[in-house]
């Protein structure tokens, strides 16, 4: 069970909560705070207050007083108004995700909400009520409003939602969960939908996995480097500690432990003095991408656990402030940077590829990596299948942040568009796994040619456990033979952290 306080929430934390399905439960001190800060909402509401969001309209309405007895109407009315996404439907671990979140984010105590209302959230996720969220529709300010209302709508008993694995209207999954639909109060509906949470979810997804990567990169460029008699000398400690780079500085210690004991591996002069950079700066690339991996996932963490809705409720100092808090700009920007990093680790990957199945790159092994070239084609499409996934990575790696549409009148003038940067950089992570996938299988398949000329040769240490594993599931080359299953076979063994 995960204790959720509004300020401790971390990166692993979401993938228990999201993949691994663990349990979560208020802290007690963030229900004391949920009741003070709900208490100050019923006092606004008796002494007849004008408070966006709370007695006035949304977005360009919010001079439109609202009265008391239009108070519940007003909370329905948002969310039913802003349910409206379309395109596919988000995965079921981003949408427990954004659950998680948009409960940490109210346990804060400055959202107004009901601690009722906030439970039947969290009694939700642990009860496995996902609602069906469309994937397209938020700009990213006033937060992820759209994707927020379609997770609303199945508290008030509407919407569609999956449970126990079946797709049903909201009403009927929450009355199998034995879980009573919300009837919201004043304040409520916006303090459930105005916030980064679609955005911060799937982007904390793809950030788990892109950190992931980064370890597996280190993989299979080693088995790559070995399959190619890579000069090991651009490893060396000296080299890469006079540009301390804290990632170019571990992914170089890596490569050393990955290869320690190689009798595949060679040294400056003997017979090269030097490899191309795709083998020689792997260490500065990969470094570069933990680094840029590592800043991304500080600044997610700090948006996990922060409060992102409008206006904000400070009972302790009297006063409710309407500022800017959902402006979806830190997470977006960052989704950008890591769809670019990601993206890089392809890249790399690609050309690592090309240089294995080149019969005038690879060192002297057969062209495409197979016997009886010509009658076979071997490896050569999985090669076509790397660069059209980079391809892609480099369009879909375009920032959406630096675009802006207004809206709501233009009260709403600049947004961040950070929901779209999330979404794409899961697709780049996606991608690189397939692409890390197809250089496993060719570096596997170089690495057997190697053994069959070289008898007895020992491997790294590392290297010959990541070749052991990869063999256990799919077997040697000798004939052409349906590719497909095998590169998502090491994608999969890949997912698991099994390789790792």
């Amino acid at each position: 069970m995960l204790i959720i306080d509004g300020e401790s929430l971390r990166l692993e934390d979401i993938i228990k909560v999201a993949v691994e399905k663990e349990s979560i439960e208020l802290s007690s001190i963030s229900k004391e705070k949920v009741e003070v800060s709900r208490e100050y909402v019923n006092k606004i509401i008796e002494n007849n207050e004008v408070v966006y969001g709370v007695t006035t309209g949304f977005g360009k309405f919010c001079n439109v007083n609202i009265s008391s007895q239009d108070t519940r109407d007003l909370q329905v009315n948002l969310i039913r108004s802003h349910s409206a996404g379309v395109g596919e439907y988000l995965s079921e671990d981003a949408v427990r995700a954004m659950m998680l979140l948009r409960a940490n984010a109210l346990a804060k105590g400055y959202s107004g909400i009901r601690y009722s209302t906030l439970q039947t959230l969290i009694d939700m996720l642990n009860k496995g009520v996902i609602p069906r969220v469309p994937s397209q529709g938020s700009l990213g300010a006033s937060g992820d409003l759209v994707p927020l209302a379609h997770m609303v709508l199945v508290m008030i008993g509407e919407g569609e939602a999956l449970y126990k694995g079946r797709v049903m209207p909201g009403k009927e999954a929450m009355q199998l969960a034995g879980i009573m639909p919300v009837t919201l109060e004043a304040k409520e509906g916006l303090a459930l939908i105005n916030g980064t949470q679609a955005m911060t979810a799937i982007g904390s997804l793809a950030l788990a996995e892109a950190i992931n990567l980064s370890r597996i990169a280190d993989i299979s460029a080693a088995l790559t480097f070995e399959a190619l008699n890579g000069v090991i000398d651009a490893f060396d400690e000296n080299v890469n500690l006079v540009r301390p780079h804290k990632g170019q500085i571990e992914c170089a210690r890596n490569m050393r432990k990955l290869l320690e004991g190689s009798k595949f591996v060679t040294h400056q002069g003997n017979p090269k003095v030097q490899d191309a950079y795709t083998l020689r700066c792997i260490p500065q690339v990969h470094g570069a991408v933990r680094d840029a991996l590592e800043h991304i996932k500080e600044i997610v963490e700090i948006e996990m656990n922060s409060a992102t809705d409008n206006p904000l409720i400070f009972p302790e100092s009297d006063v409710v402030i309407s500022g800017g808090n959902f402006h979806g700009e830190p997470i977006a920007i960052n989704m950008d940077y890591m769809g670019i990093a990601v993206s890089e680790l392809a890249s790399i990957a690609e050309r690592r590829i090309e240089r294995l199945v080149n019969p005038s790159l690879n060192e002297g092994l057969p062209a495409f990596l197979v016997d009886n070239g010509g009658l076979n084609s071997g490896l050569m499409i999985a090669q076509y299948t790397a660069a059209s996934l980079v391809s892609e990575n480099k369009t879909l790696a375009t920032p959406a942040s630096v675009d802006s549409i207004p809206s709501s009148a233009n009260q709403e003038d600049h947004v961040s568009m950070g929901t779209i940067a999330a979404r794409k950089a899961r697709r780049i992570v996606e991608n690189t796994r397939n692409v890390l996938a197809i250089e496993l299988l060719c570096a596997a398949q170089a690495i057997d040619l190697r053994l069959k000329e070289n008898k007895g040769k020992e491997m790294g240490k590392g290297t010959k456990e990541a070749y052991r594993l990869i063999r256990e599931k799919v077997g040697t080359l000798s004939h052409d033979r349906v590719l497909s299953n095998e590169i998502s076979t090491i994608s999969n063994l890949i997912l698991t952290n099994e390789l790792i």
